[in-house]
């Protein structure tokens, strides 16, 4: 995936400063009301629908679009989807909003939570607790489901796909109201 562009955060927030920009953060909802830069708009990677996100920048297409995550992995997915559709002037933002924030650029603070992947060790751990249990005191079969599970979350581990991860993104307690504001500390 040669050719996708990455700029510091630094350059960014200077940059920000001059001149008016768009900044995609793909992380989850919950991830994003915890903190996030203040000129971001959350559009979960799960939900990123390249072509819709395009028209609706209203004759802006052709500017720069960054794209921003915690740490610039999940950034560079979303880079790759939007080149894949063939929109090539996407920016993926290095080191993330743990870089943004670090830099002491301008973010929003919001309530905490539970993060995503917290909430996967859960719910994966105790689906395989509650299988084992059931395997030894009703029927064996349940072992089945620790065995998925398991799968599963090695599958995760390999392709940097989880299903429960989609899943729980999806839950009414991982939804929030969106934002997006100026990134320039001094406007």
């Amino acid at each position: 995936m040669s050719g996708v562009s990455v700029v510091t955060v630094e350059k960014l927030g200077a940059l920000a400063c001059q001149q008016e920009v768009e900044l995609l953060d793909v992380r989850t909802p919950v991830e994003f009301r915890e903190v996030h830069a203040v000129c971001a708009r959350n559009v979960p990677l799960d939900e990123l629908e390249p072509h819709a996100i395009m028209r609706q920048r209203n004759g802006s297409a052709a500017k720069p679009l960054y794209v921003i995550c915690k740490s610039g992995a999940r950034g560079m997915q979303a880079c790759r989807r939007f080149w894949d559709a063939g929109y090539t002037n996407v920016i993926n933002v290095e080191g993330g909003t743990l870089a943004w924030d670090a830099a002491g650029l301008p973010v929003v603070r919001g309530k905490e939570a539970i993060s995503l992947e917290r909430q996967v060790r859960i719910a994966a751990g105790g689906l395989v607790l509650l299988s084992s249990l059931l395997a030894m005191i009703s029927s064996p079969y349940w072992a089945g489901l620790s065995a998925f599970v398991g799968a599963g979350v090695a599958f995760a581990g390999l392709t940097e796909w989880c299903g429960m991860a989609l899943l729980l993104a999806r839950m009414p307690w991982n939804k929030i109201e969106n934002s997006g504001a100026s990134c320039c500390a001094s406007r």
